[in-house]
């Protein structure tokens, strides 16, 4: 088989393909008749013939695929003008958290952000295939350990976390952020990650709150502190003949009968 007809084989399968293809599923086009090697270079000068072109022939981290380039992103967003909901920058931030610091435990993105962050954001995190939890950390509660999958570098078109931006400055930090809500917008289904979610998910705690708190038993009311009464004067006492402290008991007339015949 001659170099062309391999390329041409290679083309049309990457082409018609809806996933990135790895070298290994690449030799069994061949029945493993070309080596690695001979399939990188393939790779290679195919890369180059597509130079030129609308498409290009990009490897990431699941293999090679061809992918439209960005300078053609706003015409190809005239064909599909409904764009998926933003992701909120509290979204990206523990997103961006995770692909720099991983592994992470929620409690350690929390103190780098200075925040508690909601759980529904790493839920749609989940859902959308960009982290994942691959153990646990050997120590109190043994909280979760969380990292960045090879979905979440397809999606940005890398090969490897070492491809990332070094970030050194705020305004690297910004472009970061832009990135990552550009590669939101891709062909994976949008997850509402919005300010309205987290509102939603804030309403539903506090209505599980309140429907708990209507089972307890209504606590009995505190005894009302009556103001004691004021002191009544007590009534003077009146009579018509008052008694004089200093007056004398009124003296008896004892009458004294000598013992004797009456008279």
């Amino acid at each position: 088989m001659n170099t062309a007809d391999a390329k041409r084989i290679l083309e049309t399968a990457l082409i018609c393909s809806t996933q990135p293809l790895p070298v290994r599923e690449l030799r069994v086009l061949f029945d493993d008749e070309l080596g690695a090697d001979t399939i990188k270079s393939l790779l290679l000068e195919l890369q180059e013939d597509w130079s030129q072109r609308g498409l290009e022939l990009v490897s990431v981290a699941t293999g090679w695929r061809f992918q439209s380039r960005p300078e053609l992103r706003d015409h190809l967003d005239r064909l599909h003008p409904e764009k998926p909901p933003r992701y909120t920058r509290a979204a990206l931030e523990t997103l961006a958290i995770i692909a720099y610091r991983q592994p992470v435990t929620r409690g350690d993105m929390e103190d780098i952000r200075g925040v508690t962050i909601n759980s529904l954001i790493l839920k749609q995190l989940e859902d959308r295939n960009w982290v994942e939890v691959i153990g646990h950390r050997e120590t109190v509660g043994r909280p979760a350990l969380y990292a960045t999958t090879r979905q979440f570098l397809d999606d940005l078109g890398l090969a490897s976390l070492d491809q990332l931006p070094v970030i050194e400055s705020p305004a690297q930090q910004g472009a970061l952020i832009d990135a990552l809500e550009q590669a939101s917008g891709g062909d994976q289904p949008a997850l509402p990650i919005d300010e309205s979610s987290v509102e939603t998910a804030e309403a539903v705690s506090e209505a599980e709150t309140e429907a708990v708190a209507e089972t307890l038993p209504e606590p009995e009311p505190e005894p009302e502190t009556l103001p004691e009464p004021e002191p009544e004067p007590e009534p003077e006492l009146q009579s018509s003949s008052p008694i004089e402290p200093d007056a004398e008991p009124d003296e008896v007339d004892i009458t004294v009968v000598s013992s004797g015949t009456r008279p």
